[in-house]
């Protein structure tokens, strides 16, 4: 899951990101309303953890630009002013929520996960997917056979099919969801067939059938039937 941090306390935006890679997350920062806005229209996120008060400019407007261009990333308002109007402000423009500051980063990052599971998975904690069940809390997948050893790219290639189901998902696209924009890319893609053939792997020894299917000069997709 690919994040987006909007917050110009260094410290604390440092401290939000270290805490959500803990919990497999991918982050990317911005400390300024320019740095937000140039992430916003070249990137999309599962969630947004977006500040209100900016250099050069309002998160607020931030956020009412992403929605006049009905991108669907969930965001999450932090904010140190505890104003009922900015409260309903954010959330009529679209928020997901909005949480004062100071925080603990166990209810952030608890609140980023409802955000995603109500956007990418209608709310549901467990995903039953076939004979595999993959547990979006726990962060782990299963089948009868017993867990699955996956790395972290694994399981988080793994949901972002799981979200994407009976889609055709682009390399391209792939890379954009599971790596930072600093990734350097290369022409051959070697490391997605790489993390695609061991996850593959996985699920075959696991007993499960070929979820993961080729589509010719297009990607790949995720199904289960």
């Amino acid at each position: 899951m690919n994040l987006l941090i909007i917050e110009d306390e260094p410290e604390l935006s440092r401290n939000i990101s270290s805490y959500l890679l803990q919990s497999l997350y991918t982050c990317e920062t911005a400390a300024t309303f320019s740095t937000a806005k140039e992430r916003l229209d070249s990137n999309q996120y599962d969630c947004i953890i977006l500040d209100i008060n900016l250099p050069g400019g309002s998160g607020l407007e931030l956020l009412r630009q992403l929605k006049n261009k009905q991108q669907s990333d969930g965001v999450l308002i932090i904010s140190a002013k505890n104003s009922l109007n900015d409260k309903v402000e954010g959330l009529e423009l679209g928020a997901d929520d909005y949480l004062v500051k100071p925080f603990h980063m166990a209810e952030l990052s608890a609140r980023v996960g409802a955000i995603i599971r109500r956007r990418a998975f209608e709310g549901n904690n467990i995903l039953v997917l076939g004979l595999l069940t993959v547990d979006l809390v726990a962060k782990a997948a299963r089948t009868d056979s017993g867990d699955l050893n996956l790395t972290r790219k694994e399981y988080e290639l793994l949901v972002y099919f799981a979200s994407n189901k009976n889609r055709v998902i682009t390399k391209e696209s792939i890379v954009d969801h599971l790596w930072e924009s600093s990734v350097q890319m290369t022409d051959t893609y070697d490391f997605i067939y790489s993390h695609i053939k061991n996850l593959r792997k996985k699920l075959s020894d696991a007993g499960c059938p070929s979820y993961i299917k080729s589509v010719y000069g297009m990607g790949y997709k995720f199904s289960i039937g």
